[in-house]
């Protein structure tokens, strides 16, 4: 299977200035093409350390990208390093991106100066493929078994994302001239309400049954829960969706009711289209979450058809004035109780006139516990035609951690309910 590095350069990513979106973008490019990522890194903008990262990269995979220090000024010398690396001995002109550079400077009214006439020298041993809409050309460079061990490409890209994600097709046309590459083929299921550790003692024998080409991935998250990401190397379309196929149900069938879906959906649109199919609607009672759960159903376009409004009763008052929760139950059980849940769920439900409700109680830290309800106790409840459920858990994590996996579970509770009828 062909192999990529992917290098980002520049101290501004290293500090923490800017985030790297150039990896992400050209990582799911490179997979689509069939190209397995073995690596992204990130080097300072020293010359030592840029030549010593790529001849690393060049050495551990076939082709290499990296992305930055190809702008005008003197910090960016990734040219320079890469005509050394290529033993380039003098630059050569790309008239072509020298016409788009002129044409972009005048298009902004600015002056060419000898700088941005220099980036389109280029040393005279690569492949320019022009940058149509930046001054940056992008280099291509080849390099023998002999320097790496590899048939190497390696590939200068700028480092501005628009210009990267531009001219990132143009990269994988000259790749795929260049080798003859074979499919990667994903699948992921999605779960939630099995933790991480769980799932995998869960599924332990089915994942030891995997064949060897075949690669499972956990990747969990506090509102879309854990994703199973199974991947196939080195083997036709057919062959590959038909094995994906067969493991992907025989897992299912493990994991039962917590599978909400497959591929990039999440627990909010699986909702929606669970009470569009009923022809229902929802609301929704929060204390603890603030509004989240609610941000959570809104964020799909379409959702007013069946998300019909909130009640955020921080305060004890609105949760007895507003959602007619009992003082007396306020007083006995606590508002962090399946008790109030209860009550909030089926009163929220009342006051807006939905067909199924959602409530949330709880201490989403970092004070506020007690001994027999410490930081992270969430209490919530679903309502519908058919009664009120309630269900406690506890999330040992930072406040903002604590509100989505609140809402999130919230969610689930739902649609779980909705699942086996007892709404």
């Amino acid at each position: 299977m062909t192999t990529a590095s992917i290098c980002t350069i520049g101290d501004e990513i290293l500090i923490g200035q800017i985030l790297d979106t150039n990896s992400a973008f050209i990582s799911k490019a490179l997979g689509k093409a069939g190209i397995k990522v073995v690596q992204m890194v990130s080097c300072s903008d020293s010359a030592s350390d840029i030549m010593n990262t790529v001849k690393r990269c060049l050495r551990a995979s076939d082709i290499v990208i990296t992305t930055g220090g190809l702008g005008p000024t003197k910090d960016d010398i990734t040219k320079a390093v890469l005509a050394r690396l290529s033993g380039s001995k003098r630059m050569k002109t790309s008239r072509k991106q020298l016409s788009i550079i002129k044409n972009i400077l005048l298009s902004r009214g600015i002056e060419m100066l000898d700088i941005n006439r220099a980036q389109a020298d280029v040393p005279e041993n690569c492949t320019v493929i022009p940058n149509s809409i930046g001054t940056a050309p992008v280099m291509q460079f080849k390099f023998g078994k002999e320097r790496f061990g590899r048939n190497n490409l390696l590939f200068a890209m700028p480092g501005v994302p628009f210009e990267t994600e531009n001219a990132t097709a143009d990269v994988i046309a000259a790749i795929q001239a260049h080798y003859k590459l074979s499919k990667i083929f994903h699948r992921t299921v999605c779960t939630f309400g099995i933790a991480e550790s769980t799932l995998s003692k869960q599924i332990e024998d089915w994942e030891n049954s995997l064949p060897q080409n075949l690669h499972l991935a956990y990747l969990p998250n506090p509102v879309l829960g854990v994703r199973l990401r199974l991947s196939i190397y080195g083997i036709g379309q057919k062959e590959g969706l038909e094995e994906l196929d067969r493991y992907t149900e025989s897992l299912k069938k493990i994991l039962g009711n917590a599978v909400y879906g497959q591929g990039e959906t999440n627990p909010q649109t699986v909702i929606g289209e669970m009470l569009l199919e009923r022809g229902a609607t929802v609301s929704t009672a929060e204390s603890c979450t603030g509004g989240y759960l609610a941000h959570l159903l809104t964020e799909i376009a379409g959702s007013s058809r069946y998300y019909w409004g909130s009640v955020v009763s921080y305060d004890n008052s609105v949760k007895m004035n507003t959602l007619g929760v009992s003082p007396k139950t306020v007083k006995k059980y606590g508002v962090v109780s399946s008790q109030c849940v209860k009550e909030m769920a089926e009163g929220v439900r009342r006051v807006i006139g939905t067909t199924y409700s959602i409530a949330t109680s709880g201490i989403a830290g970092p004070g506020g516990g007690s001994p027999d309800k410490p930081v992270g106790t969430l209490w919530m409840a679903v309502s519908g035609p058919n009664g009120t459920v309630t269900k406690t858990m506890v999330s040992k994590s930072t406040r903002m951690i604590n509100i989505k996996r609140f809402a999130a579970s919230a969610l689930d509770l739902l649609r779980r309910s909705l699942l086996d009828g007892t709404i």
